[in-house]
């Protein structure tokens, strides 16, 4: 016996239409090519969920380095003597507080500078 399946063909056309609601030229109106645009689209934002921790990452890096050399250390002796002093903060409070708080940033990198034994 043979079962048509028109119901399900068209909810399954529906949805990945429904997805792509928006796009630019046909590609928002024909089923082949909004399937291979929304793929492509679920794909990239996969990939672009990575890369932003990448790019926070780097951008914290950049906003301690900056803060770090008002008060005399580069970026990795900073870190260094935190490390060795044992301050537990991670990269995101250091550049917020770098930003937010430049007066306890300068007391962690007094801190850092202890350990290191460049304290002037």
């Amino acid at each position: 016996m043979r079962v048509k399946g028109g119901p399900t063909t068209r909810r399954r056309r529906k949805k990945m239409l429904k997805a792509a609601n928006g796009y630019w030229g046909s590609s928002h109106v024909r089923f082949r090519l909004a399937k291979e645009r929304v793929l492509h689209a679920m794909q990239h934002s996969y990939e672009g969920r990575k890369q932003k921790k990448q790019d926070f990452r780097g951008l914290w890096i950049l906003r301690i380095n900056a803060a770090a050399r008002k008060d005399g250390l580069p970026y990795n002796q900073l870190i260094y003597g935190l490390k060795n002093a044992g301050v537990l903060i991670d990269r995101k409070i250091l550049a917020d507080l770098a930003v937010n708080d430049p007066t306890a940033f300068h007391n962690l990198a007094l801190i850092a500078k202890e350990k290191l034994g460049k304290a002037n």
